[in-house]
């Protein structure tokens, strides 16, 4: 899926960027709502056309579907509800229910990983921490012409990735209630040593002797554990970020990518002028992060350019004024604010499922609206 052969360099033309998804979602018992052990049926239930572009993941009760490589949002809306619905058609065979949420909602009774290798030894590296219940995101890949490229890309996308947070939240259930955060998801990550906001690198020399240096301390077992919000690809030429909770509708999802991919695009556009990040404080921009996964789009967030709490539509707006002549380049700017304009009325994810409670629906309501949703076309 991942996008990146032929890349153009920056000193050509603005080129037209290539995109693909990664989309991590929770299999879920239809009458309990508990998380179920099934990835195995489901994923070998898939179509062989279908597998190839699947994945098991850490848990047991998740799949993950990735989509080939796209350069149009319309060409990835597809594959994105073709996945989808193939996956929940295997899911339902496995006497599950596909759902993309971000976060474990009821409960998980087995919190065994995948039998890999390599999540067996990080179940023995981080203990308690590698047998919380499950989450599930959305990663984006964009791709870029090199790594140095990519390195300086992840510093200039660091006071933006707040707003990509935030209008992506879907996860506010644990245990069965609200837990007053628009994204547990980020919040129980925050627990894992090698994830959170992108540092600053100076250039890829620095990045690699700076990931070799937290292997080196057992902070991570190997350079696939930079579980950063944005990061150079270890495999592809690529920008990966991976700040988001699962979208619950491929419409969320398309939005998403297209900022992304916006914001990838005009971050080469000021690479090419010479234009160098900002250097932010680490803990205003953890600070920053936080306000997203506990407000979502419903309160204030950070701006950190300027370090002041303002309204997250307003952000929203600077971001879309700072991106417009990529969108228009990639001819996305009339669907993004389609689908901005629709996030405005019915809300993010987390706000939707809140709607339902509000409404005098619980835990199961929610999950079988989401359900829907999933696969809605």
């Amino acid at each position: 899926m991942h996008p990146g052969p032929g890349a153009t360099s920056l000193a050509a033309d603005p080129p037209v960027f290539t995109l693909g998804v990664e989309e991590e979602f929770l299999l879920l018992d239809p009458r309990t709502g508990r998380n179920a052990p099934r990835a195995g049926q489901a994923l070998a239930g898939l179509p062989e056309p279908v597998r190839g572009q699947s994945r098991p993941e850490f848990r047991r009760s998740m799949i993950e579907m990735v989509t080939p490589v796209s350069t149009g949002l319309a060409e990835l809306r597809r594959e994105l509800l073709r996945l989808r619905r193939s996956a929940a058609r295997a899911a339902v065979a496995a006497g599950t229910d596909l759902v993309a949420i971000g976060a474990t909602p009821v409960s998980e009774p087995d919190v065994d990983v995948s039998d890999e290798p390599r999540y067996r030894a990080m179940e023995r590296q981080y203990g308690p921490v590698a047998r919380d219940p499950s989450v599930c995101g959305c990663h984006v890949h964009v791709g870029v012409p090199d790594r140095e490229t990519a390195v300086q890309v992840c510093n200039h996308l660091r006071p933006w990735l707040p707003v990509i947070q935030a209008l992506a939240v879907n996860s506010p259930l644990y245990a069965g209630a609200d837990t007053g955060h628009a994204s547990w998801r980020s919040i129980q990550l925050e627990r894992w040593p090698s994830l959170g906001p992108t540092p600053y690198f100076a250039d890829a020399a620095d990045y690699d002797r700076t990931v070799e240096a937290l292997i080196l301390s057992g902070v991570m077992l190997d350079p696939g554990m930079v579980y950063w919000y944005a990061r150079p690809s270890a495999n592809y030429p690529t920008v990966e970020v991976r700040v988001a909770d699962v979208c619950p509708s491929v419409d969320d999802t398309v939005l998403l990518a297209g900022l992304v991919r916006a914001l990838v695009a005009t971050v080469c556009d000021d690479l090419r002028a010479g234009l160098r990040a900002p250097r932010l404080r680490g803990c205003l921009v953890r600070a920053a992060h936080w306000r997203a996964a506990h407000d979502g789009m419903a309160g204030l967030l950070i701006d950190l350019r300027s370090g002041r709490a303002r309204p997250a539509w307003e952000l929203v707006d600077d971001l879309v004024a700072a991106v417009t002549p990529a969108l228009l380049r990639h001819d996305d700017l009339e669907r993004i604010h389609t689908e901005l304009d629709r996030v405005r009325h019915d809300g993010t994810g987390a706000a939707r499922q809140r709607r339902i409670l509000a409404a005098g629906g619980g835990t199961r309501d929610v999950l079988a609206v989401l359900a829907q949703e999933t696969v809605r076309g």
